[in-house]
C-alpha cells in the first residue's frame, strides 16, 4: 500500500502539483512551504528498508519533501520568465569531492552491507538536489521574507507538539516531531538564532509575535532536558547578540536584551527542578561510552586509508571485527553482542570521527573545508550587508552554524536526514544571498 501511495503521488500528484504551481503563485508558495516543513515532519518511505540498523541511513528513503522539491524544480524549468537560468551553486566542487571519497570507501564495506553504503549515497544525492533547487529558487529578497514566515510557523508547530508531549502525554524528555531530542535541539538552534537576529536587527517586525516564536523555541530546547542543548542554545544566542551589537547599539537592542534576560531567569527558575534532576541523574556510563566509541572510530580511520565503508560503523564496531572490543562490556553488561547485526551497537557520538572512520581522514578534511567554506561566505555576506535589512539572516547564521559545528563534536545528528536537509538549506541561502548582492539587487 505504501508503494502504491508513493507512485500515485509521484506520477499523478507531482504533475498536477506542477501545473497548479505554474499557474497559481499561491500554490507555488504552498509547495515551497511544504518543501521546508517536511524536513521537520518527515513523511517518507524506505525501499530495501533496514529499520533496525543502527546507522546514518536505513534504506533508499524518499519523502514528501523530495516530491515538493520535484515540483519546485519543474516550476523553475517551465517559468523561464522568472527563472531564466538555473545555475550550479557555489561549493558544488567541494561537495562532490566529499561525495566521491564517500563512494570510494564502499570498497571496504562489509560483505552483505554494501547496500547500506548506497543508502547513504542516495541520501547525499537527494541533499545536493535540495541544495540546488533552493539556491536557484531564492532569486530575490522577497523569498527570504517568505522563508522567515515559514520558520516562524515551523517553530510554533514544534513548540505545540513539545508542550503536548510534556503536559498532556507526561513525557520526561521531549523530542517533538524529531527522532531524538538532540535532533530537535540542533534544528531549533539554527532557526531560533535567525529569529533572535530578526528581533534584534529588523525595525519592521511584529515584535510580540516573534518574541513568542523565540520563546517557543527556548521552551522546546529546555524541554529536551539536554544538558549540551541548553548550553549551546545560550551560546548561539550570545553569538547573535554579540554580532548584532557590533553592528551598532540601539535602544531597541538593549530593551530586548533586558526583557529576554528577565524572561529567561523566570523560565529557568520554573524549570530548575527538572534541569537539576537531569544533571544529577545523568549516567556516568554515557560519557565513558562516548570516549570509547571515539577511540574505536580513530582505530578504524587509522586502519583503512579510505575508511571502513560508508554507513558501516554500526557493523564493524561488532565482532568478528576487533575495532570495538573495548566497548562490549559497557554496552552489553559484560556479554558479547547479539549475533544479529541489525540489533547491535550503533554510532560514534561525533559526526566528524564518524566520517573519518567510515571514509578516511582525508575526507574529514574535505568535509571540514565544506563546512567552513560556507561559514566564511556567510561572514562575508554579513559584512557586505551591513546597514541593509537582510543582514539579520547572516548574523543569525553566524550563531547557528558556529554552534552546530561545535555540537557535532559531541553528536552525529548533523548526518540525520532532518538536520542534513536543514544544513543544505542554510548553505543554499548563504550562496543565494551572495548571488543577490553580487547582482546588486539590494
Amino acid at each position: 500500500m505504501k508503494y502504491f501511495i508513493f507512485f500515485f503521488a509521484l506520477f499523478l500528484g507531482v504533475p498536477i502539483g506542477t501545473n497548479l504551481a505554474v499557474k497559481y503563485e499561491k500554490i507555488e508558495k504552498i509547495v515551497f512551504f511544504l518543501m521546508i516543513f517536511f524536513t521537520v515532519e518527515t513523511v517518507t518511505i524506505n525501499f530495501v528498508s533496514r529499520e533496525f540498523y543502527r546507522g546514518t541511513s536505513r534504506g533508499f528513503e524518499i519523502g514528501l519533501v523530495d516530491l515538493a522539491m520535484l515540483i519546485i524544480w519543474q516550476v523553475m524549468k517551465r517559468r523561464n520568465d522568472l527563472f531564466p537560468k538555473l545555475e550550479k551553486p557555489p561549493g558544488t566542487a567541494l561537495y562532490f569531492s566529499f561525495f566521491f571519497f564517500c563512494w570510494v570507501s564502499i570498497i571496504n564495506s562489509a560483505s552483505g552491507y554494501v547496500v547500506h553504503s548506497y543508502f547513504e549515497i542516495w541520501k547525499m544525492l537527494r541533499m545536493y538536489a535540495y541544495f540546488y533547487v533552493i539556491y536557484n529558487y531564492v532569486n530575490n529578497w522577497e523569498k527570504i521574507e517568505f522563508l522567515m514566515k515559514i520558520i516562524g510557523i515551523i517553530i510554533i508547530y514544534i513548540g505545540v507538539i513539545v508542550l503536548k508531549q510534556k503536559y498532556i502525554d507526561g513525557m520526561y524528555q521531549n523530542a517533538g516531531p524529531f527522532p531524538h531530542q538532540n535532533s530537535l535541539v540542533m534544528y531549533l538552534i539554527v532557526f531560533s538564532s535567525i529569529v533572535f537576529s530578526y528581533l534584534l536587527n529588523r525595525r519592521d517586525v511584529k515584535f510580540w509575535y516573534w518574541l513568542i516564536v523565540f520563546g517557543m523555541a527556548a521552551i522546546s530546547v529546555i524541554s529536551t532536558l539536554s544538558r549540551a542543548g541548553m548550553f549551546i542554545f545560550i551560546l548561539a544566542s550570545a553569538i547573535v547578540w554579540f554580532y548584532s551589537f557590533v553592528q551598532g547599539f540601539t535602544l531597541k537592542k538593549i530593551g530586548i536584551t533586558l526583557l529576554l534576560l528577565v524572561i529567561a531567569i523566570a523560565g529557568v527558575t520554573k524549570a530548575m527542578d527538572s534541569i537539576m534532576e537531569r544533571f544529577e541523574t545523568a549516567p556516568e556510563e554515557s560519557g565513558l561510552t562516548r570516549i570509547i566509541l571515539a577511540k574505536t572510530a580513530v582505530k578504524m580511520a587509522n586502519d583503512k586509508l579510505f575508511g571502513i565503508g560508508l554507513n558501516n560503523f554500526g557493523v564493524k564496531v561488532n565482532p568478528p571485527y576487533e575495532y570495538g572490543i573495548d566497548i562490549y562490556p559497557y554496552l552489553h553488561k559484560g556479554k558479547m553482542p547479539p549475533e544479529d547485526f541489525e540489533e547491535r551497537n550503533g554510532l560514534v557520538e561525533t559526526a566528524y570521527l564518524s566520517i573519518a572512520a567510515e571514509t578516511g581522514w582525508h575526507n574529514l578534511i574535505i568535509y571540514l573545508a565544506l563546512l567552513f567554506y560556507f561559514l566564511h561566505m556567510n561572514f562575508s555576506n554579513m559584512k557586505r550587508l551591513r546597514f541593509y535589512p537582510y543582514q539579520f539572516f547572516s548574523i543569525g547564521l553566524m550563531g547557528g552554524l558556529i554552534v552546530i559545528y561545535l555540537e557535532s563534536t559531541l553528536e552525529w545528528v548533523l548526518r540525520q536526514t532532518n538536520n542534513f536537509y536543514q544544513l543544505m538549506m542554510m548553505f543554499a541561502i548563504i550562496a543565494a544571498t551572495r548571488k543577490l548582492y553580487l547582482k546588486q539587487e539590494l
